[in-house]
């Protein structure tokens, strides 16, 4: 059940097919969460932008107006709200855009209701997880020209601030917290959801490929290493 503890009570659920809609609705509802539907793009960006706040979207790719991943953008640039998409794409490329563009996970239908909550639970528990952190103020990671302020929850490589997803950054997090540790895609998998199992091993080399690609223009992008059939650490690139 939800519960105050996990920081999220309120969630939209964009999806055009109104019996989906519902029956998501529903279940989830049944499950503690107060859910709020849009049948259109254009409908939760109406939304979003309104008086209304959420804590969780959960938003389908192919609508009416508005597309899904002009919603995950929309509120990925107004927040930092747990998005989860559902969509009958399953091709990879779908996957790795919408993760590049901020989207923290991905499910393709036909889906099990079951499944779907499991993965918004994930979601709510690094919430809450997130925010029972910010009652300690200062804390830093450093290694070599990189900064990791895990309360501002930013990243700053020789001064220049590098923009990253929710994923992308526990992912740094775990890297920086222990350099030259080796990481299996599993253990990255965990420090990022909490859950072994909620992330495919190519979603994890997804989000790496994306941070390494944020990182070129600081000249540091080979500081992940990729450690082949084991996973990736963190080095300085400078002394190699």
């Amino acid at each position: 059940m939800a519960t105050g503890k996990n920081k999220v009570k309120s969630i939209l659920i964009v999806e055009d097919d109104a019996a989906i809609n519902d029956v998501v609705c529903s279940f989830l509802a049944k499950a503690g969460y107060a859910c709020t539907p849009a049948f259109s793009g254009t409908e939760a960006r109406l939304l979003l932008q309104g008086s209304s706040r959420f804590d969780m979207v959960i938003t389908d790719l192919m609508l009416p107006g508005m597309s899904g991943k002009d919603v995950v953008s929309l509120v990925r640039a107004s927040g930092d709200v747990p998005i989860i998409v559902v969509s009958a794409k399953s091709e990879v490329s779908d996957k790795v855009d919408l993760l590049r563009i901020g989207a923290d996970d991905y499910l393709v239908k036909p889906f099990d209701l079951e499944e779907l909550l499991a993965r918004v639970e994930v979601q709510a528990r690094r919430n809450a997880q997130r925010s029972d952190s910010g009652s300690v103020p200062g804390r830093l990671l450093r290694f070599a020209s990189w900064e990791l302020d895990l309360d501002a929850r930013t990243l700053r490589v020789a001064g220049e601030s590098i923009k990253l997803t929710r994923t992308e950054f526990e992912m740094v997090a775990a890297l920086m917290a222990h350099p030259m540790r080796v990481y299996s895609k599993r253990d990255l998998s965990m420090a990022a959801w909490g859950d072994e199992a909620a992330l495919e091993e190519k979603s994890v080399s997804t989000h790496i490929g994306n941070i390494r690609t944020k990182l070129k223009g600081t000249g540091t992008d080979g500081c992940i290493e990729t450690v082949w059939g084991v996973g990736f650490r963190l080095v300085d690139d400078a002394r190699r």
